[in-house]
């Protein structure tokens, strides 16, 4: 049977709102790929059989197991949407492996956390393990640094990752609510689940970067490695007097390559007004790749949804039909290793540090004093009264310094007794 003839049975594990989308494109286009053949869902498996869908599934073969849809001589290619770094989806994609079936994939905890050693079982059984999809939703950004990429060394990516956080930092600044207020909206909105720890930890972001990281730098990924800090302790006041320096805050996802290493962090930071990535709003997701011959890249969409990840799902089932193979993460699964993460003490970076402090004379030069002799040197300062603050705001923001430095001059500002409250350290984005 030639290729353009040939009709690839699929079976699709997770039945959310992606499993969801992509069962309706493929009934409405399963003739999609541009290499030809046809796909065609053979069997489907979630937690609930019954549950409302807006597909029809009446006349799919059901598996309560996931792991007996993965081995089943009626999948040719495996399609993991459950979710969760371990259990059903891990197991689920292991057998499909060792069974020699392709699989795609839309869960980056899964590849953050156990990429490496599935990437060896892919590779010994000689098939494809696709996941476009566990990385900003339908935009590219796996395929252009697995891909588009190759020919060149990349030292950084960087960019923001999660839709759920980008949603709520624009609306608190635009709408000027705290962030309780916008999470809610959030929630009632789909934007965050009801338990949003993955997202506004700034987890789900990680696992992400973590997944970049060994794309851009041929390494295993080493999520235990990465330096996480979420958006839960971002105040209203603090984005207000970022915009007042000319910043506004997003929560920043990076990969840095240098000769002590890898540094892979997901953290808060100060990006320029006029900056692309200050500019990328809602629940967009953008991306900047810098590439030692190509230069400068920037991708930005849609990170979630039905319609783009689907998509993202399809088009990595296209690719298997190609039958064309590489390495998973740019390097033979053998030679992987997992990168040597920088010391974040040594780690050198501008930052943006806000006091709240008593209104009473010889404060301003209290602080000046103490970042002194820790070694810190302002670059702006700013002292602006806020209405219902509690104290004096006063935000200044450095030029590049050690981490180890900037800990302790924070350290040591508040002990200072005009100083209410340990003072607020955000870095300023290096892009």
């Amino acid at each position: 049977m030639s290729t353009a003839q040939k009709q690839w049975k699929v079976g699709v594990a997770g039945l959310g709102t992606v499993g969801s989308g992509l069962l309706k494109f493929l009934a409405e286009r399963p003739d999609f790929a541009p290499a030809g053949g046809r796909v065609v869902v053979t069997g489907v498996s979630a937690r609930s059989r019954s549950r409302a869908r807006p597909v029809d599934i009446s006349a799919l073969t059901w598996f309560d197991d996931p792991v007996a849809l993965a081995t089943s001589p009626e999948t040719d290619v495996f399609v993991e949407l459950i979710g969760g770094s371990d259990g059903p989806a891990k197991a689920a994609v292991e057998a499909a492996l060792k069974a020699g079936k392709p699989v795609v994939t839309a869960n980056k905890a899964l590849i953050a956390e156990h990429g490496a050693e599935l990437a060896a079982l892919a590779e010994a059984a000689g098939v494809p393990l696709l996941f476009e999809a566990a990385v900003m939703g339908g935009t590219p950004a796996v395929k252009m640094l697995r891909e588009a990429m190759v020919g060149d060394d990349v030292d950084s990516v960087a960019g923001i990752l999660n839709g759920t956080c980008n949603f709520i930092l624009s609306e608190m600044e635009s709408g000027g609510r705290a962030f309780g207020d916008v999470l809610a909206e959030a929630q009632r909105l789909g934007y965050a689940e009801s338990d949003p720890t993955m997202d506004i930890g700034g987890f789900d972001a990680a696992h992400k970067i973590t997944i970049l990281a060994a794309l851009a730098f041929g390494c295993a990924p080493n999520y235990a490695a990465a330096e996480i800090e979420g958006i839960e302790q971002v105040e209203l006041l603090d984005i207000k007097l970022a915009k007042d320096l000319g910043y506004r805050i997003k929560l920043v996802a990076s990969a840095d390559r240098s000769p002590d290493g890898v540094a892979v962090r997901v953290h808060p930071s100060l990006a320029p007004l006029s900056h692309p990535l200050a500019q990328a709003g809602g629940a967009l997701n953008a991306l900047f790749i810098e590439g030692r011959r190509i230069g400068r890249i920037y991708i930005q969409g849609p990170g979630a949804g039905s319609g783009p990840t689907a998509a993202a799902v399809a088009a990595d089932i296209a690719d298997v039909m190609t039958g064309a193979i590489r390495p998973v993460f740019q390097a033979p699964a053998g030679k992987l290793k997992p990168f040597v993460a920088v010391d974040p003490s040594r780690r050198v970076s501008k930052a943006y540090i806000r006091l709240l402090v008593k209104d009473q004379p010889g404060v301003i030069a209290a602080v000046s004093e103490t970042l002194a002799e820790s070694g810190v040197s302002i670059d702006s300062f700013l002292q602006k009264p806020v209405e219902d603050a509690g104290g004096v705001p006063i935000v200044l923001t450095t030029h590049a310094i050690a981490e180890s430095v900037l800990i302790d001059a924070i350290n040591r500002m508040e002990k200072l007794p005009a100083v209410l409250e340990r003072p607020r350290l955000l870095r300023i984005a290096r892009i």
